[in-house]
């Protein structure tokens, strides 16, 4: 695992990484942008890439992108991901059945 992938980050740090208020990071959160971890006591926890992501987000959301159209934007580059990965499989596993 990456110290990118960690989340160590609570919710004031990251608010003043991004300069988004802790209101609007919950907001994200509550619209399943973002998935922040859940330390013992309740406290949100949050990685250098869900900052990254946080201000991707931001960025979007101030060119005029609706939550729901980045949500499902995300979701096509996800299945495109998928698609990639078991084309790739199905490569190797014919070029290893080949080689039988």
């Amino acid at each position: 695992m990456s110290y990118k992938d960690k989340k160590v980050i609570t919710i004031g740090m990251v608010s003043e990484l991004t300069g988004l208020s802790e209101r609007k990071i919950r907001y994200y959160e509550e619209r399943k942008l973002i998935y922040p971890e859940r330390s013992k006591g309740g406290t949100r926890k949050y990685s250098f890439l869900d900052v990254e992501r946080l201000v991707d987000i931001a960025n979007k959301m101030e060119d005029g992108m609706q939550t729901f159209e980045i949500r499902r934007m995300e979701q096509k580059q996800l299945q495109k991901q998928e698609v990639r990965e078991r084309m790739l499989r199905g490569q190797l596993n014919a070029a290893f059945n080949m080689r039988k």
